[in-house]
């Protein structure tokens, strides 16, 4: 069967709101189909599962194990979309199925970050080449639109004529997650940080690099990180937490940062210095969520900002309803004069995303952003958490990076 009739069976590994994105993303993927989910919680899994089927994406059917997934020769590739506390558990019961004969699979894609720290993530690593198939390390936003075409026009009339880019800065915030998961640092690794600095960090990178070379090509050096919470620590804010969330968010007596900020200080391939600055928060108030985007050169830039989408919705004092995330992820109002993002899936990323990793795993070709990516990216988060641990510039890479837990995760942060 030739590559252009071929048509990947994929199951999903999770059932929350990071798989309805993923889902809502799959209307615009031709070649492959939702076959099934698994979660630890059935229930979600049948509801996600009926969901895909309403959507168009696929016969998709709720499973009892990830093995059983494996175990279905209808279902070639796997996207691991569970809480990060589970990564190298999911991993090793698809490594043990493959291995033990059950089943085959052509590929894995696991979202970001790859795991919770180092150790974890090289374990990732380590799996998924003894599993000896394709990977993908996911990160949709690289894959947003805007900032893709945005990217290779700076260089092709920007750089090429007046040099390359030496600045990048990128930003993700948003008043806090769905999920009382990631509000915990023992079970997420960690706040904000290793929430969302991990998108902003490989943008304001991927900003940084020749679209014609490598992703190696741009060498970090040196990492200054700071975190703070600034907001859900503070005692009426630490109590909203803990009645949203329940009890086992207690941000007076575990918090976790809710903002932070990571200088990572690179060079190319022939030497030259060039800047990152990443920032994300859980502590911003807006219409939603906001991605922000830059890049300078010599003689040009180039910006981009998700809340500057075009489409405004303005609602008096006088229409008053529930409460909901209709108009953009994250939405903090119902009331005044909005931006709404018209199709997320498509402005984040996830549609381009899904489709790249697809062909990639149909055609037999390793993604360039595979595990090896994922781990760097932790390795520099981590190193991020080490500096504003230490208060100090760190190279990289500093020692006991492989060992290193941050003091959010181990419940020893005091801010």
């Amino acid at each position: 069967m030739s590559s252009s009739t071929q048509r990947l069976g994929v199951g999903i590994i999770g059932s929350g709101f990071m798989t309805r994105f993923h889902l809502q993303s799959w209307v615009a993927v031709r070649d492959a189909d939702i076959l099934g989910l698994w979660s630890p919680n059935a229930a979600h899994a049948a509801d996600t599962a009926a969901y895909a089927r309403s959507l168009g994406v696929g016969p998709a059917r709720a499973y009892g194990s990830i093995t059983e997934m494996v175990a279905d020769p209808a279902i070639d590739a796997l996207w691991i979309c569970g809480p990060n506390h589970k990564r190298v558990e999911n991993l090793e019961e698809i490594v043990a199925a493959l291995e033990s004969g059950r089943g085959k699979l052509k590929a894995v894609a696991c979202e970001k970050p790859l795991a919770s720290n180092v150790a974890e993530a090289r374990r990732c690593v380590e799996l998924i080449r003894r599993a000896g198939v394709l990977h993908g390390y996911l990160e949709d936003q690289l894959f947003i639109p805007a900032l893709v075409k945005g990217r290779a026009l700076a260089w092709a009339r920007g750089a090429s004529i007046s040099g390359r880019p030496y600045l990048a800065r990128s930003a993700e915030e948003h008043s806090g997650p769905h999920m009382p998961w990631f509000w915990q640092g023992n079970l997420q690794g960690g706040g904000v940080l290793n929430d969302m600095l991990c998108h902003s960090v490989e943008v304001a990178r991927s900003l940084l690099t020749d679209p014609a070379k490598p992703r190696s090509s741009v060498r970090p050096v040196k990492v200054t990180g700071h975190i703070h919470s600034l907001k859900w620590s503070r005692p009426e804010y630490a109590e909203q937490l803990r009645k949203t969330m329940g009890p086992e968010v207690d941000y007076t007596r575990r918090p976790s940062e809710d903002f932070a900020r990571a200088t990572v200080e690179f060079v190319d391939d022939e030497g030259r210095p060039l800047i990152a600055e990443a920032t994300t928060s859980w502590s911003f108030v807006g219409p939603g969520l906001r991605l922000s985007m830059e890049l300078l050169g010599p003689e040009y830039s180039f910006s981009y900002n998700s809340l500057n989408a075009g489409a405004q919705l303005f609602l008096s004092r006088r229409v008053t309803g529930r409460a909901g995330e209709d108009l953009v992820e994250k939405q903090n109002a119902e009331q005044g004069s909005m931006p709404l993002v018209g199709n997320e899936a498509a402005e984040y990323g996830y549609e381009a995303e899904n489709r790249h990793f697809v062909r990639c795993f149909l055609e037999g070709r390793q993604p360039e952003l595979g595990f090896e990516a994922g781990l760097e990216v932790v390795e520099l988060l981590m190193t991020a958490y080490m500096s504003a641990e230490q208060g100090r510039t760190l190279p990289w890479k500093p020692e006991g990076l492989e060992t290193f837990v941050p003091a959010v995760a181990r419940g020893a942060w005091k801010p």
